[in-house]
Order: C-alpha cells, then sequence, then structure tokens
C-alpha cells in the first residue's frame, strides 16, 4: 500500500497520520481543536530505534562499536525512523497500521511496526521492533509536541516522578538520580509504576499521557509547545541500559492519551 497521508475519525475526534514524513501523527483534532503543534518536523513522531541522544554518536553492541550520523551535534539524536517513509500496512476507519524497515545507517535489519488506534477519548500508540536475524540493542519512544495554548488558555503540567536523571552540560544523564527539580525541563523522569503525566487547559480539555514504560523526558523550553516523551529508557540508553530485540522477542511499547472535557 502507499504512504499517502491517512486520516482517522472517532466521534468528534480526528487523526492524522503520515506514513511518508517518518510515520508521525501530523494532527490529533478534539472538537475541532487542534491538540499537536503544526509543521513538517512536529506533531508526534516515534523514535526508534533509539531515543533522545546518544553520545557521540556511538553505541557499543559487545565488542564492536557502531557510529550514527550525528544529528545533533556533538551527539546522535531520536533515531533515524522519523526521518524515513513509512509503508502502510492496513487502515479501518479508527486504525492504522504503518511499518518501517531498518536501514542504513543502522547496521542491523528489523522491522518496526507502529499501530495508531483512535476512540472519541483516547488515542493509543503502540509500536514494536523484531528481528529475524542478529539480536541488537534498541530502544522505542514517542515525541509528540502538545500546543502550549488553546484556544488563548495555557498548559499547566502535573506530574510526580520517583526521580530525575540528573543533566550534565552535555544534556545526557549522569548517570545520577536525584530529586525531582521544578521546570523548565528539558530532562527525563524515572516513574517506575508507569509514566502518567496530565496536561491541563483550565476550562477546555485534561489530557493524560500514560504508558507502562518507566521513563519519560519532558521537554517545555519553547514557548509554542510542551513535549511528554514516554520511552523505554533514558537518552544514551543504548549505552546505559540497553534493551535487546531477538529473533524470539521483540521490543515492544505502547503509549495513550486519554482526554476529557469539563
Amino acid at each position: 500500500m502507499s504512504n499517502e497521508p491517512i486520516t482517522l475519525t472517532a466521534g468528534d475526534a480526528e487523526a492524522t497520520v503520515l506514513p511518508g514524513n517518518g510515520g508521525r501523527i501530523g494532527g490529533l483534532r478534539v472538537g475541532g481543536t487542534e491538540l499537536l503543534r503544526q509543521g513538517e518536523r512536529y506533531g508526534c513522531f516515534p523514535m526508534v530505534p533509539w531515543c533522545g541522544r546518544i553520545r557521540d554518536g556511538r553505541f557499543s553492541d559487545g565488542a564492536v562499536v557502531h557510529q550514527m550520523p550525528l544529528n545533533s551535534p556533538p551527539h546522535a539524536i531520536h533515531g533515524t525512523a522519523r526521518d524515513a517513509a513509512w509503508r502502510t500496512a492496513r487502515v479501518t476507519a479508527d486504525e492504522a497500521v504503518i511499518t518501517y524497515d531498518l536501514v542504513d545507517p543502522w547496521p542491523y535489519p528489523g522491522r518496526v511496526t507502529q499501530m495508531v488506534a483512535l476512540a472519541e477519548d483516547r488515542l493509543t500508540l503502540s509500536m514494536s521492533v523484531e528481528t529475524y536475524e542478529s539480536s541488537f540493542p534498541a530502544q522505542i519512544g514517542w515525541h509528540p509536541w502538545f500546543n502550549r495554548t488553546l484556544d488563548g488558555t495555557g498548559v499547566e503540567i502535573a506530574f510526580d516522578p520517583a526521580w530525575q536523571e540528573e543533566r550534565g552540560d552535555d544534556h545526557l544523564p549522569t548517570g545520577n538520580r536525584v530529586e525531582p527539580k521544578p521546570g523548565p525541563w528539558d530532562d527525563c523522569f524515572g516513574m517506575p509504576d508507569g509514566v502518567d503525566v496530565t496536561l491541563t487547559w483550565p476550562g477546555l480539555l485534561e489530557l493524560k499521557v500514560t504508558s507502562r514504560e518507566q521513563w519519560a523526558v519532558v521537554y517545555d523550553e519553547q514557548e509554542a509547545a510542551v513535549c511528554v516523551e514516554p520511552q523505554t529508557g533514558p537518552p544514551n540508553g543504548l549505552n546505559t541500559l540497553p534493551r535487546l530485540v531477538t529473533p524470539l522477542e521483540p521490543l515492544e511499547a505502547t503509549t495513550t492519551w486519554s482526554w476529557r472535557r469539563p
């Protein structure tokens, strides 16, 4: 099937999936209000096969060191899939399944599958990385850009993490866990009971970002948008906390955005 834009609908919710632009969610409208920052680089893109930054673009798999392109010098950031065209595997009125085959510069063959399921009060994103050849370390995450302001109302962010990954001058975790600090943030937080972050535009909408995964990066240093990024490990996790994809065991993750209006 093609990689043309896909529109999903459920009740008064509408989501646009853009397989041809990095497999991202290009828009999410609830009652006609757009929740995601618009633009070719925005919406919500999948972070795979790694999340956030890799120190100096290098990671080790056993004795072998791999070099990724330095697309955020001096580091590599956010994986390769967001810059690629995905393929559409299946579409219904409220669900789409898209796929992406890992290729150079990623050194291992594998397939990424993302399912986007829309309901009247939630959007569920599920992703898996599988291989039928050699095993390799990987990460899964999502990078949504939620509009900071809806209809003139600014967002409030609420969450209760168990820890904050201490951030070094190079924007990477130092390996130390510290007490959560007040924002603004470009920081990774640990939530051992699962990611649970609430965005509230008072009087308009409450949106909860949840996941069974234990890490989320919260980024709110821009005026236009805020980001809540559930992921399977911290930034630089290919080096510090790798998750292994094997022929017998894919890497899988899910996040749900659920909303309600007053």
